[in-house]
């Protein structure tokens, strides 16, 4: 058989398992999620004033900022499972670039510059790069282990996009600890704190997703 109709018949073995699989990685999120928040409940907690946070908007354009990357880190692990894969799953990354900007002009417009840098470093930033990747590494171990039963065209890249929506789950967590609200901490510090993440799972993607 040739390379591309084995292509070709593993495409048309994977259509009508989308929905299971989109189940299955649901499913290795919401089981590394629930150990991450038992973690989260006993060494962090929530933030003391939640409830008065819900009525600003710095907390509520974060919450909706790492909620839309998760959609598109969801959307980017599906696409990055296939053997064949479609650029259809970059348009879910248009709503996060386009929430971040916003957030972003918004702080920047309100604040007087004096205290950008202060925004930016926060006071939370080394709790912030040891948090997201403690609470990601459940969920990736469920996503990695999940996209085993699948046929990524690039193993190293499936492994990258489980990082990435490992990150997305652990952030959702970490930011109802985080006393951090600006666009500037948020947009740079939980970036970088998903880093090490998206490479972890490139690495291990790389051998453990082999077909």
């Amino acid at each position: 058989m040739k390379t591309e109709q084995f292509v070709a018949s593993l495409v048309a073995d994977r259509a009508g398992s989308t929905r299971p699989l989109g189940r299955s990685v649901s499913r290795a999120v919401l089981a590394g999620a629930a150990v991450s928040l038992v973690i989260f409940a006993l060494e962090f907690g929530p933030r003391v004033d939640l409830a008065a946070a819900f009525a600003t908007w710095r907390f509520d354009a974060k919450l909706v900022l790492v909620m839309s990357a998760l959609v598109a880190a969801s959307a980017a692990c599906l696409a990055m499972a296939r053997p064949l894969i479609t650029v259809r799953w970059r348009w879910a990354v248009l709503p996060v670039l386009l929430i971040a900007a916003a957030a972003l002009a918004t702080e920047l417009a309100v604040l007087p510059a004096g205290t950008w840098e202060a925004r930016l470093v926060g006071s939370n930033a080394l709790v912030c790069l040891t948090a997201i990747p403690l609470f990601a590494l459940a969920p990736l171990v469920g996503l990695l282990l999940t996209l085993r039963r699948a046929a990524p065209a690039s193993p190293a890249r499936a492994g990258a996009a489980c990082g990435a929506l490992a990150a997305a789950a652990a952030a959702v967590i970490y930011a109802f600890h985080c006393f951090d609200d600006s666009p500037l901490f948020v947009l740079t510090w939980y970036s970088l704190a998903a880093i090490p993440v998206i490479l972890l799972g490139a690495v291990v993607g790389h051998r453990l997703l082999r077909w």
